[in-house]
């Protein structure tokens, strides 16, 4: 993999942490970002989401406690993506983490079946 992957991440967060150490096993350059500290936009989620082919709300941190307090779970099936969109971009605990994003794809959670296969590794 020749360009610089993205990795968004809570610096707390236990599955971040071994996330970027497995990245960084691999020799992966990445690019890393506090998803606190500088959340995502609305329109990056939205190109994030159409390049994953996957349901939005698996872009969604349905354990987090935010996601609970809020009532996420019964609301978000009566928002349109644009909404969600915009909810996700108010604060990056709500967003799944850590994030992988390449040029090709992007990958919510950390699996390294999935990410390998995001970054052409073969395992």
């Amino acid at each position: 993999m020749s360009q610089t992957a993205l990795f968004l991440e809570y610096p707390k967060c236990s599955t971040c942490q071994k996330a970027k150490r497995w990245l960084e096993a691999q020799g992966v350059p990445f690019e890393d970002r506090n998803i606190v500290e500088e959340n995502p936009t609305a329109d990056e989620l939205r190109k994030w989401h159409e390049l994953s082919g996957l349901p939005l709300r698996r872009f969604f941190n349905t354990s987090g406690m935010l996601y609970r307090e809020m009532g996420l779970s019964a609301k978000l099936p009566e928002m349109s993506d644009a909404e969600q969109y915009a909810l996700l971009a108010t604060n990056g605990m709500l967003v799944k983490r850590p994030l992988l994003v390449t040029a090709e794809t992007v990958v919510p959670g950390f699996k390294e079946a999935a990410w390998a296969a995001a970054l052409g590794l073969d395992q």
